[in-house]
């Protein structure tokens, strides 16, 4: 991921209070401490991206009543020293040829429960594991879920700003033409269209025409685009840090009454998965309520996903709405709503919007209309 744009928009004491926030949370939970490896968490704790895929261990240490301390291969700490985090935490180097373990081990103490990075090394995990044996583990998402669900002010600045350049995209991809040309080539004119509009990183140009479109995760492929094709888009990345994702349905040519029933269906659900957003209501409220639209009207059995997702420095990350998640919404929380109907063998509908609670409800990041639009 681009950390580095992320990074840019935060100062020294964002990162401090962030860092202080984690610790504290941990120490809420249970645990004794903090490990935070290379990726997303680690950017948005310290605005520091390392090598990418570097084998050598990096990890920050975070513990209540502590200091943070970045462990970093001393030939990368000049550039960990840049980060604009840094200056909120110490820096401990290690050279080839030594031992990481044993140092980040004199951190960490001979026991005690730890939240880890989800995306850790197993390498790096089984080695302080063998170096520390009375110590345990936990994965970030399973010990601290929502560690970065809810969103400052600045960041929700930027989730809404990638949202609105994603908006733009929709806006031109809408009047390309679809009809005669293969799958990979509109795809490839919506992620030229992101970056186009400030996105440094696609992560997803999803176009699935016609039967396609009742696979909700179809791969692009080769498969031209005909008149009469239900086509469901579904894309995002990351702009500036912070992650877009909406998804549109259009129809090539005029749609039947079917066509236009289901896709009139699903933007009724997805409406009423907005409404159920508020303060306080539980993550599968909204799920319910969107997911209590489609199933009424006797298609239940076609919604096969959750409703919605987390979005931040990541596309997808918690909080989940889906059912038997009970976490409450919090204002700054940032997910999607994005219900679907997918009949097999025939064509899929589904409309997605960025959302964010806000004090008294709900705030749309996406504001292309969700209307069946009718492309050539």
């Amino acid at each position: 991921m681009t950390g580095s744009h992320a990074a840019a928009s935060f100062t020294a004491d964002d990162y401090r209070a962030r860092m202080d926030r984690a610790a504290r949370a941990a120490a809420g939970a249970g645990l004794a401490g903090l490990l935070v490896a290379p990726g997303p968490d680690l950017v948005w704790l310290t605005g520091y991206t390392p090598p990418a895929d570097t084998e050598r261990l990096t990890l920050l240490v975070l513990a209540p009543d502590r200091d943070p301390v970045l462990v970093v291969p001393a030939l990368e700490a000049p550039d960990a020293r840049n980060a604009t985090g840094a200056s909120a935490l110490t820096l401990h180097d290690w050279t080839d040829g030594k031992d990481p373990y044993a140092a980040t081990a004199a951190l960490l103490g001979a026991s005690g429960r730890f939240g880890i990075s989800d995306n850790a090394w197993a390498m790096h995990l089984l080695a302080l594991q063998r170096t520390l044996p009375g110590t345990s583990y936990a994965s970030l998402t399973e010990a601290l879920p929502m560690l970065r669900a809810v969103k400052d002010a600045a960041e929700l600045d930027l989730v809404a700003a990638a949202g609105a350049a994603a908006d733009a995209a929709f806006e031109e991809i809408r009047d390309v033409r679809f009809g005669g040309r293969r799958e990979s080539e509109v795809a490839a004119d919506l992620a030229g269209l992101l970056r186009r509009f400030g996105h440094s990183q696609v992560d997803f140009t999803i176009v699935a025409s016609g039967p396609n479109g009742a696979n909700p995760h179809h791969e692009v492929g080769d498969r031209v685009i005909e008149d009469g094709d239900m086509v469901v888009l579904d894309f995002g990345g990351l702009k500036d840090g912070y992650g877009s994702d909406t998804s549109r349905t259009v129809h090539v040519g005029e749609p039947t009454d079917e066509e236009r029933r289901v896709h009139d269906l699903v933007r009724e659900a997805q409406e009423a998965g907005f409404r159920a957003v508020r303060p306080g209501a539980a993550c599968q409220d909204v799920d319910r309520a969107a997911r209590a639209v489609i199933a009424g009207a006797g298609y239940g059995e076609y919604f096969i996903h959750r409703t919605g997702h987390g979005i931040g420095v990541t596309t997808h990350e918690p909080p989940y709405m889906i059912e038997g998640e009970e976490q409450p919404l919090v204002p700054g929380m940032c997910f999607s709503v994005e219900p679907g109907v997918y009949l097999p063998g025939r064509f899929g509908v589904r409309i997605e919007d960025i959302v964010t609670v806000t004090e008294d409800g709900g705030r749309r990041f996406n504001g292309t209309t969700r209307e069946l639009v009718v492309v050539e």
